[in-house]
């Protein structure tokens, strides 16, 4: 059973690097649903399925189900920054700016040397001002 799940795993992380979506979300569903049956996977596992399955639907643009699969990437291991960092950025692009801004920080907190969460952290305050100055 283990082994299948990791086989799952890897054969879904091959199909999402050669952007092959549907079938990368789909094997990831299957993986993470193997999860939730009585013998839990290794939480780091969980936590990148459902990262790399929020991934797929921030490309389609399906930004609520994203962030819902973001967020139980947190809670599968709390301490995987990208899960906060694209979380941030959905939020960024909603225009939820105090959101986004406690996501990057948290990434950053994790791991103070993600550059990508420090320019994206930069540009929420930035935005987040502007929008205070033109009054919004």
């Amino acid at each position: 059973m283990e082994e299948d799940r990791s086989l799952t795993l890897e054969h879904a992380n091959s199909e999402f690097k050669k952007k092959n979506f549907s079938e990368a979300e789909q094997l990831y569903s299957v993986f993470i649903s193997s999860c939730l049956q009585p013998r839990a996977c290794e939480a780091a596992s969980l936590a990148t399925a459902y990262n790399n399955r929020g991934q797929i639907k921030y490309l389609r643009v399906d930004f609520h189900e994203a962030v819902e699969d973001y967020t139980s990437a947190i809670k599968a291991d709390s301490q995987f920054e990208i899960p906060y960092y694209n979380r941030g950025l959905v939020h960024y692009r909603l225009g939820f700016f105090d959101d986004a801004k406690r996501d990057f920080q948290k990434a950053l907190k994790l791991n103070p040397e993600f550059n990508d969460a420090k320019v994206s952290l930069q540009q929420t305050l930035l935005d987040q001002q502007q929008k205070i100055n033109r009054g919004y």
